[in-house]
């Protein structure tokens, strides 16, 4: 045990036979690292199938073969049927791609009207509930071959107010990520944060490494970051408070995310102007709408007795946050928004955004269809209502990004030219689906100029036009996601972080020496740690 106060907690639970076994006294991290070696093929297995196999993906590597037979027989297929009815087949997909497309925009109209008549986000929970003690929060930040973003890291992740003695941060390492590894090695941790090493195996996927680093936790509620993350400084009191003023049934806060480098280029206002509009209005609105919502990333809040009840994250999905979000909803556990903002890095170059969106894209995909197997099943869990909006969620999304070169060509109809679809369709008609999709336009751009309209985020106005053209990137993200479906469903294409390092002002990355640390915020240097001869010799 790592301290006296231990012994007293744990004696309740031991078998009486052991109420007066010796203690040996030791160090947090001699414990962990001999837990971890003495079982190190149990909690190997545990990490990719604590969640049951009839809510998880991990089957499909399984039916590899057959997968491919389906797949390659469904291309033969839509060939054939294509070569000899393409204008019948490319009316039925143009019908989808607008049906999808309104339903779509009345979604999102639904979700935006909702949440500008409820107010403000999460401001019931905003206030602390009384002088209730605050609870032990353990937060996990997942890392891998980050060595350019760790010291900007611990950096802001020191910034945060909590009371460092109910507050532990674990950096959740691969075991063969040996940069990473070294580059911590050089910085002198606060006390309050620790290194876990997830054994190597597969698949090398963020929620695996969560799951490991899941059974070396130590609080009651769990928090995950992203490596890029600078949260608000108070942000984990407002957690912890406003678990404590909820109903039972909300298991999961969600906090706003935003980014610190929208200024950097075209791409990275877009990407802002998005995460706005996502985050501010539309994920808000459908949770008052009473819809099931999906989770992002980071910023997460979990009662831990919830999320272990529900078996963590799944290993195999690599959109773990969507799936978990659909998870909770079906077995009656809800996700309520704060108000409180965790900034992150937008993707700013072409490439890692696309192999970003892929992953979010494939995960999108292998969720449906995990939660998919059984629709009755479902729809008995989420009700009627919610399970509607789980079909308009997940069905809009990836079908509005497959089929939107199908969109794009309607164009041709505004412009006065011909489009392939001429002789089926009326050219009234024709007119009239270009119309559909002006008033879709329209808002669209009424969403996106609503969201960056606050302080803060208004100099981005003027670009929430160009939003019409950011989209066609998610379309080749799409087809690449398709791909990995298939081949490699469970290839986690990691996000480069670190891209925008040059060009973030200084004072987001560090506090500049002039300013005085908050009171109580501890410096990076680790105090020495007491030691007893037993702690000594096990040593």
């Amino acid at each position: 045990m790592p301290f006296p106060e231990a012994r007293a907690a744990i004696r309740p639970h031991l078998p009486p036979e052991l109420h007066d076994a010796r203690t040996l006294w030791a160090s947090r991290a001699a414990i962990q690292d001999r837990i971890a070696t003495a079982f190190r093929p149990a909690l190997s297995a545990a990490m990719v199938a604590r969640v049951p196999e009839a809510e998880s993906c991990r089957r499909w590597g399984r039916d590899r073969r057959a997968r491919l037979a389906a797949v390659l027989a469904l291309v033969v297929a839509i060939v054939a049927v294509s070569a000899f009815w393409p204008r019948a087949v490319l009316a039925v997909l143009a019908g989808w791609a607008v049906v999808t497309l309104v339903v779509a925009a009345a979604f999102k109209t639904a979700a935006f009207v909702a949440r500008l008549a409820g107010g403000p986000v999460g401001a019931a929970r905003a206030e602390p509930a009384g002088d209730a003690p605050l609870p032990r929060v353990s937060v996990l930040v997942p890392l891998f071959r980050e060595t350019e973003i760790v010291h900007a890291l611990v950096a802001r992740l020191s910034r945060l107010t909590y009371p460092k003695c109910v507050l532990e941060v674990i950096l959740v390492l691969e075991e063969a990520d040996a940069q990473t590894r070294d580059a911590l090695a050089a910085i002198d941790l606060p006390s309050w944060m620790r290194v876990v090493a997830v054994p190597d195996g597969a698949p090398r996927t963020k929620p695996r490494a969560m799951n490991y680093a899941l059974d070396f936790c130590e609080g009651d509620i769990i928090g995950i970051y992203d490596a890029e993350d600078a949260p608000d400084p108070d942000q984990i009191t407002q957690v912890a408070r406003g678990f404590q003023s909820a109903p039972a049934d909300v298991v999961c806060l969600q906090g706003i995310l935003d980014y610190y480098n929208p200024r950097q280029n075209w791409l990275a206002r877009c990407f802002t102007i998005e995460y706005a509009a996502w985050f501010r209005l539309i994920l808000p609105g459908l949770a008052r709408l009473g819809f099931a919502i999906p989770l992002g990333g980071t910023t997460l809040f979990f009662r831990r007795d919830a999320l272990e009840r529900l078996g963590g994250w799944d290993a195999h999905n690599v959109t773990e946050d969507a799936d978990l979000g659909f998870r909770l909803a079906r077995h009656g556990m809800r996700t309520e928004m704060l108000a409180t903002v965790t900034r992150e890095e937008a993707n700013c170059l072409p490439r890692p955004w696309i192999k970003q969106r892929s992953r979010w894209l494939k995960g999108y995909m292998t969720t449906y269809l995990v939660h998919m197997r059984r629709p009755r099943l479902l729809r008995r869990q989420l009700g009627t209502r919610a399970f509607l909006g789980f079909q308009a969620h997940f069905l809009t999304t990836v079908s509005q990004v497959l089929l939107a070169p199908l969109l794009w060509s309607f164009w041709l109809v505004l412009l006065g030219l011909p489009h392939p679809l001429d002789p089926v369709l009326p050219r009234g008609a024709m007119v009239g689906l270009g119309v559909l999709f002006l008033a879709v336009e329209a808002i669209n751009l009424t969403i996106h100029a609503t969201a960056v309209s606050g302080e803060g985020h208004r100099h981005l106005l003027p670009w929430a036009p160009s939003m019409h053209l950011y989209t066609p990137l998610a379309a080749v993200a799409a087809y690449k996601a398709l791909y990995e479906l298939v081949l490699k469903p469970f290839f986690w294409d990691k996000t480069r972080h670190g891209l925008s390092l040059p060009a973030v002002r200084p004072e987001v990355l560090r506090r500049p020496a002039a300013t005085p640390a908050p009171a109580g915020e501890p410096v990076l240097r680790r105090p020495p740690e007491p030691r007893s001869a037993a702690t000594a010799e096990l040593a």
